[in-house]
């Protein structure tokens, strides 16, 4: 049988004289082994780096010392050494025949690791996705052809590698390169081509197999030579995210960043897509001096004719308006459809604020809708309410201010982001905006006369939430009512919202998992934040059990409008009132998701106020009255 290369397209060398590559496949599959290898026989790598693959060897290597264990070329960590595993993404560059360059990451297999392969993915030109002939296809496979779909890359080489192990069956060959290019076509990838090799006897790796007569397709290093590029996306619509704004003598002021789609000239009329000014472009800076173009990929600084409003984060882009009568650039929206890959250790959270990364811009975020799971096997879209770690699927997202962001489909750099938790600063996702969502942009807020102020000075007070957080039985609502009390009989007008009576009728729909208890948080703090606004002093009686949701809460106010009160209790306080027997329940196993039993208790780092819900009640209202009408 002959195999067909990866499709030819215009372009070439000159072009494009950097190819990004992403090898990916499950543990164990061989992409360590096959990378070492093509450096190695291409003359990619120092002697003394090949000299220390002969005298090293790790844990269960059967390769005899004075051979070249070329897993070793790529695998750079101690950890990965011991494991025999690949762990972190390491980078290599490998020098074809015809010149061109090879920038080749070697994504980690184990599902640990998936964050990592993803990040190659999403800068990556061409994929060798590895199969072992003779374990065959498993989900970590699909779930790498799945990531490479979403992150765009396009053009697929199919190793099934350890052909050696199978006597290099054909047939076997056959059917394993049927199964993934049917999960290819399911996702949309028609530039896909199947090589087998064996990278541990060096079979088609950088030469033509001499044990496989059946076969006389291209060699691994013969597909990556003959592959042509896409044409440089100068054609589309010009954007560019501004990193810094450079203010120099004689009252210059440029913005500088990367043009990540498109052309752009001196002259041309660009507009903010943040604020909607427009501006023309009077020159194009860079290091050797002032340009008539710049095209992507180019690291650029623009001047304008006139003074407009842009700061770091802002996105500049083509102005105008497209065939169909919409605006060629973004417009700023903050609800968007988006495709994730769910790397956290955690589960997402539907209703849990994170923060949504791209380029330079860093917004809080929550993902208000799970769509659904997809299964990477069958391709199926799965009813879900949560993604686990390394499920992909399909989210709605909130971001707290409007942002332009095009569909990652037609431009990466402006429509790939990531989700870092607010707590540990750790990435939870790589997201691919699908399209902003119609409603966010056809939603537009009226001012009205009668505004919050106006409505506090008929009250005659200073409008606050304060939100009293605690243990469940820990008095919360017991220091509620009676501050209520008090501050009813000072004339001051209260409400409460407590978190029993508020999953009677608003929160009724919604149970005491961790994502629900987001979302039970996210709207009591809406709810607040309505009353605030109606000059309300509102006291909040929720135990909101972790701090990544009250951060969410307090930050949708002002600084000086939200008071955070730590009930400081003893559990075994709690459980010895137990008013509503739930530490009861929950000592038979009848209540798996109570907090401070089932669930833990995030204590406050850093409250306003600390009250002991153990203390004599009088004085912890009086501490609580003073502090609310006070200051």
């Amino acid at each position: 049988m002959t195999t067909t290369n990866t499709i030819s397209r215009t372009g070439g060398v000159d072009d494009v004289p950097v190819v990004r590559l992403v090898a990916c496949g499950s543990v164990d599959d061989g992409k360590s082994t096959l990378i070492g290898r093509l450096l190695a026989e291409t003359g990619s790598v120092p002697e003394d780096q090949l000299d220390y693959a002969r005298r090293t060897r790790r844990g269960g290597s059967t390769i005899p010392v004075g051979e070249v264990d070329y897993s070793l070329l790529t695998d750079g960590l101690e950890a990965e050494r011991e494991q025999g595993i690949t762990i972190d993404v390491a980078y290599r560059h490998l020098y074809l025949p015809n010149g061109r360059r090879v920038i080749i990451a070697d994504a980690p297999g184990h599902e640990q690791y998936t964050r990592n392969m993803a990040v190659a993915a999403s800068n990556a030109d061409v994929a060798v996705l590895l199969v072992d002939a003779d374990r065959g296809i498993r989900d970590q496979t699909h779930r790498h052809l799945t990531v490479c779909a979403l992150m765009g890359v396009r053009s697929i080489i199919i190793a099934i590698n350890k052909m050696d192990l199978v006597r290099y069956d054909h047939a076997i060959f056959e059917e394993l390169t049927g199964v993934v290019k049917a999960a290819a076509a399911r996702l949309g990838l028609d530039e896909v081509s199947a090589i087998p090799v064996s990278a541990f006897e060096g079979e088609n790796i950088t030469k033509s197999a001499t044990k496989m007569s059946w076969y006389h397709g291209p060699s691994i290093l013969d597909a990556l030579a003959n592959w042509e590029p896409p044409p440089a996306d100068h054609e589309s619509p010009f954007r560019m995210p501004v990193q810094f704004v450079s203010r120099a003598e004689g009252n210059f002021r440029g913005y500088v960043g990367t043009v990540a789609a498109g052309t752009v000239h001196p002259g041309d009329e660009i507009v903010v897509a943040d604020s909607g000014q427009t501006a023309i472009i009077d020159r194009i800076v860079t290091f050797e001096g002032d340009r008539d173009e710049a095209r992507t990929g180019d690291a650029i600084t623009i001047t304008l004719d006139r003074e407009v409003d842009v700061t770091r984060g802002d996105l500049l882009a083509a102005s105008g308006a497209t065939a169909s009568g919409e605006t060629a650039w973004p417009q700023p929206a903050d609800r968007f459809s988006a495709d994730l890959v769910w790397v956290g250790e955690e589960s997402l959270m539907h209703g849990r604020s994170y923060l949504l990364t791209i380029g330079p811009r860093t917004i809080p975020a929550t993902v208000t809708v799970v769509r659904h799971r997809r299964d990477v096997v069958t391709g199926q879209q799965l009813a879900a309410r949560v993604l686990e770690t390394n499920d992909i699927g399909r989210v709605e997202i909130a971001t707290d201010t409007a942002i332009p962001m095009d569909a990652y489909s037609s431009i990466r750099e402006t429509g790939g982001f990531l989700l870092v938790d607010r707590v540990s600063a750790d990435t939870v996702a790589a997201g691919m905006v699908t399209h902003a969502l119609r409603r966010s942009l056809n939603v537009v807020p009226h001012n009205y006369e009668v505004d919050r102020d106006a409505r506090a000075r008929l009250k005659h007070q200073r409008p606050r939430v304060v939100w009293m957080t605690g243990l469940p039985g820990s008095g919360k609502s017991t220091i509620a009512d009676a501050a209520e009390r008090r501050l009813h009989a000072l004339g001051l007008h209260t409400y409460v919202l407590d978190g029993d009576n508020v999953r009677t009728g608003l929160n009724k729909d919604l149970g005491f998992t961790p994502e629900d208890r987001a979302e039970n948080v996210r709207r009591v703090a809406e709810a607040s934040k309505l009353m605030l606004d109606a000059g309300l002093v509102v006291l909040v009686a929720l135990v909101s059990p972790f701090r990544n949701d009250r951060r969410a809460a307090r930050e949708i106010f002002d600084a000086d409008d939200f008071i955070e009160v730590y009930v400081d209790t003893p559990v075994e306080i709690c459980a010895e009132r137990d008013p509503k027997g739930l530490y009861a329940k929950a000592a038979s196993g009848n209540l798996p998701n109570m907090t401070g039993v089932g669930q833990g208790y995030e204590v406050p780092e850093d409250p306003e106020l600390i009250l002991h819900g153990g203390g004599n009640l009088d004085e912890q209202v009086d501490t609580l009255v003073a502090l609310i009408v006070g200051e």
